[in-house]
């Protein structure tokens, strides 16, 4: 069932205030939380982080607005900094940084698939692929650290619903920024379903950069500290392929409603799919405060733009992602798309055999990866200490990495580290004979 959000009224802003003890939850335990409701805990911090950041900047930047109304702006604010508290520290205390980066990526991957596959705009949907498989690398590098580092599996936070196999080479996504600018949708023409999807994502992957930036430097093991920059630095390219498809024109006030439309959507989502009946309660209230925000700023649209909300939001609630297993289609975009390639001007991607040889990432990449490529290493070093990578998806899956790395390798600004093919298969190999010398023992 779904609601008209511009008819609920939600609740009253002057009754949204908690104490310390309502904001700071009792955390979730991390052997018995599904991997789902990880993946809901963080994205809504990413979505409170970017909800709570814009409200300083419309008030930085609006200067023609009542004093009640910016005062009312930052009360929200306020508001949803509380929000971001509770969301943020449902992680307990005994949960890793790897652990967490593990959920991370596991948001990305499963979040960009749902969008991609409810996205009206063929131009959007693409953008999300191309991001798709550029996470899905990074959790299959990041899983190789959690396993030689702490003894996790990738089972232990993923539960299966996500594949843990190499994607797009990390190496390769490290692209002259100029070339990550996408063309925006029309504002006037563009699916409301569109904007929610875009500043879902956007929030998702401004917040995991800001994590990796600001937990990265928690381990001693200097190739993991490399791995960490060397990521956080692709999520920054991300954030600025996923900003760059909104629409600048967009007013102030647009984007005020856009982000507390975002928010109530994700929030409603979250009420529907959560199985957790304790962090369920979190949601159902922060669902009435949203409510409530997209009540106060939906006025202030029509006064100062003299315009009705639903010009920009629709009468309904858009889905912003179900989260449940995405392995199916990020299959079927692995196998097609790990050549794909950043078009320069905005075009569509381009396979590797269509990019000129003066395409200007090749320098960047050449530069980053002049001595190593950190992500390359933590392969060589799971098949120093295990044999060969650790990897979780289906045996029909597995089979086929070797040629999915050959698809997504580059002649050009490959770094001298890098695992090439021949090698990946050796490693495998080796493993396997191994595995049946065990087998023969016992």
């Amino acid at each position: 069932m779904t609601i008209n959000p511009l008819k609920e009224k939600g609740m009253p802003l002057e009754k949204q205030l908690r104490n310390w003890h309502q904001i700071v939850a009792k955390p979730y335990k991390k052997e018995q939380v599904d991997c789902y409701t990880r993946t809901r805990q963080i994205l809504m911090n990413g979505i409170e982080i970017e909800g709570w950041g814009f409200k300083h900047q419309f008030n930085r930047f609006m200067s023609d607005i009542d004093q009640e109304d910016r005062a009312n702006i930052s009360r929200i604010g306020r508001i949803e900094n509380q929000q971001q508290i509770t969301c943020n520290w449902l992680s307990p205390a005994d949960q890793s940084v790897l652990e967490t980066t593990l959920g991370y990526e596991q948001v990305a991957v499963d979040l960009t698939a749902w969008l991609s596959q409810n996205e009206p705009d063929k131009y959007v949907k693409e953008t999300f692929d191309f991001g798709l498989l550029e996470d899905f690398d990074h959790l299959y590098r990041y899983a190789q650290f959690a396993y030689m580092t702490e003894g996790i599996e990738p089972s232990d936070i993923v539960q299966g619903q996500t594949d843990v196999i190499v994607g797009r080479p990390t190496q390769h996504h490290h692209n002259c920024n100029g070339l990550r600018l996408r063309n925006h949708y029309d504002k006037t023409t563009a699916s409301p379903q569109t904007k929610v999807n875009i500043l879902t994502v956007l929030s998702g992957e401004q917040q995991t950069h800001n994590f990796y930036a600001e937990h990265g430097f928690m381990y001693a093991d200097h190739v993991l500290r490399e791995t960490y920059a060397e990521i956080k630095d692709v999520e920054e390219e991300h954030v600025t392929m996923y900003e760059s498809l909104i629409d600048p024109s967009e007013t102030m006030f647009e984007k005020l409603l856009l982000h507390e439309f975002t928010e109530v959507c994700n929030y409603y989502t979250c009420v529907e799919d959560e199985s957790d009946d304790e962090i369920k309660k979190y949601w159902e209230i922060f669902l009435d405060i949203e409510l409530g925000h997209l009540q106060l700023v939906s006025e202030m649209f029509k006064k100062y733009e003299k315009r009705d909300p639903e010009e920009v939001i629709g009468s309904e609630i858009i889905i912003p992602c179900r989260f449940k297993s995405q392995k199916t289609y990020v299959q079927k975009v692995l196998e097609k798309e790990a050549d794909k390639r950043l078009a320069p001007n905005g075009e569509y991607y381009k396979t590797m055999t269509e990019i000129p040889e003066d395409w200007a990432s090749y320098k960047v990449q050449e530069r980053a990866s002049e001595i190593s490529a950190p992500s390359e290493n933590c392969i060589k070093l799971a098949g120093i200490y295990h044999d060969r990578d650790i990897v979780e998806a289906s045996e029909n899956l597995k089979n086929k990495q070797v040629s999915i790395l050959e698809k997504g390798l580059q002649e050009i600004g490959v770094a001298h580290n890098t695992v090439m093919p021949d090698e990946l298969q050796e490693m495998i190999d080796y493993h396997e004979k191994r595995e049946e010398q065990k087998e023969m023992i016992i």
